[in-house]
């Protein structure tokens, strides 16, 4: 076995079991989101006696009011805030689940392995589409909405790992996703790059995506196979096979796999357009074109 069990001081196991369950009933009662998020927020980062000051109306100086203001969340934008076709009703509670992730993630405790697991496990609990039991959900996750995506039982996803949720994102039992993982949903026109599409892009069961590996958009990586290191999927990669490179190609099959798999050559189907989904924008959006491009081409 390469893992062994851990467990906590008895005093500190008890400090940290009561922090996750107040915080998970609050969040799973009737009090608003933003205003659990702040209050956990001011006392993980020991500032309650600053934010008492300034709620009380005492001086603060122009730094100080910014970074208490900022422990709500609706006093913040995320990048997927800009996004028009995400689902306003769901956004509003998941952006500021996200932002409870995140700043969680730059405190000394998020260092903690034994606390900052279960703490995620919990926001999980309440962020995602559906999540699965005993994640290992380590630092540095980010995520586009959090509510697209599914996660299955005993998966682990590994530091600095981008689960891109602007389509819908499926990752199955008992999954690793290695550090620095991208896996994408949503995919631009090669022309005008802000057109935007979303897909379902699906991690299968028993299945590795190892170090800096990129999975594109709509793309399934099948049940118990291998993405290698750096590799870039672009088309599906068969159940069993071990896949490498940029685009990824199947290089072999698992050992003892062989009788289930499909043939070496098999995959790399891009299969995008099974798996768009599509969107209505609002009507009356303030749309900004981020570039300002002139991409009328000479012909």
């Amino acid at each position: 076995m390469t893992k062994r069990h851990i467990s906590l001081p008895l005093a500190a196991e008890e400090g940290v079991r009561a922090f996750i369950d107040e915080v998970d009933e609050r969040l799973s009662g009737e009090e608003d989101t933003c205003d659990v998020v702040q209050d956990v927020l001011v006392d993980l980062y020991g500032d309650r006696e600053a934010y008492e000051r300034w709620q009380a109306g005492e001086d603060v100086s122009n730094a100080e009011r910014v970074r208490l203001q900022g422990y709500d969340p609706c006093n913040s934008t995320l990048e997927s805030e800009y996004y028009a076709e995400k689902n306003e009703e769901k956004f509003k509670r998941s952006k500021h689940l996200q932002w409870l992730w995140r700043q969680f993630d730059a405190t000394p405790m998020a260092d903690n392995v034994e606390f900052a697991l279960r703490f995620r496990q919990m926001l999980a609990d309440h962020l995602f589409e559906e999540a699965g039991e005993n994640l290992r959900l380590f630092k540095g996750i980010t995520m586009t909405y959090g509510h697209n995506i599914r996660v299955g039982d005993n998966t682990v996803i590994h530091d600095d790992v981008h689960l891109d949720d602007r389509g819908r994102l499926t990752i199955g039992n008992r999954v690793s996703i290695s550090d620095g993982v991208h896996l994408y949903s949503h995919d631009h026109d090669i022309v005008d790059q802000t057109a935007v599409e979303n897909f379902h892009t699906v991690v299968e069961d028993d299945a590795r995506v190892t170090y800096d590996a990129m999975v594109r958009a709509g793309c399934k990586v099948g049940e118990n196979s291998v993405v290698g290191a750096r590799s870039v999927v672009q088309g599906d990669i068969p159940a069993h096979h071990v896949a490498v490179g940029t685009p990824a190609k199947s290089v072999k099959i698992k050992p003892g796999w062989e009788d289930e798999a499909e043939p070496l050559e098999a995959g790399g189907e891009n299969r995008q357009a099974e798996r768009k989904i599509p969107y209505d924008l609002p009507d009356g959006i303030d749309v900004f074109d981020e570039f300002g491009r002139d991409i009328e081409s000479p012909n």
